[in-house]
């Protein structure tokens, strides 16, 4: 199956119908993407568009901040969030640069997806997300307020 960006949006924007959402209360056409909130966790989803020299790969990009990394803590939060990288399958819990922000992450090629995988990996990031930003704020005494959006 070869998509293309706009089929892979027009997959999310049929999940965001299904789970009783809509366009208008999800999606940025600024930043062409959709946020929602899922129980605590606040959801982002996104096609991006990664130049390789001659061509372009499209990944579809699923994030959730679930906390930020509290001064003083950083040696015991990295080697948690490592474990929990080889614990949960499907998730990596990822740090972007210059920034304490930690977030739920699922990335992949666009190429070969269908709905039902889009729909299985957007799904699980959200209760991932929803229950690991609870979890770990609770273990680190800290909070997930994000500045993306």
């Amino acid at each position: 199956m070869s998509n293309t960006r706009e089929s892979v949006e027009a997959m999310i924007n049929q999940y965001v119908a299904e789970v009783g959402l809509s366009i208008d209360q999800t999606y940025n056409a600024k930043n062409r993407a959709w946020y929602w909130m899922k129980g605590s966790a606040k959801i982002e989803v996104f096609v991006q568009e990664i130049p390789m020299g001659t061509y372009s790969r499209f990944f579809l990009r699923v994030f959730s901040p679930i906390f930020k990394v509290p001064a003083g803590k950083e040696s015991v939060v990295y080697k948690k969030l490592l474990e929990l990288n080889d614990k949960y399958l499907g998730l990596k819990l990822t740090l972007m640069p210059n920034s304490t922000q930690i977030y739920a992450t699922f990335e992949r090629d666009i190429q070969g997806m269908d709905y039902n995988e889009l729909a299985t990996t957007i799904a699980d990031l959200e209760w991932w997300a929803d229950k690991l930003d609870d979890e770990l704020m609770q273990e680190f005494g800290t909070d997930y307020i994000s500045d993306r959006r």
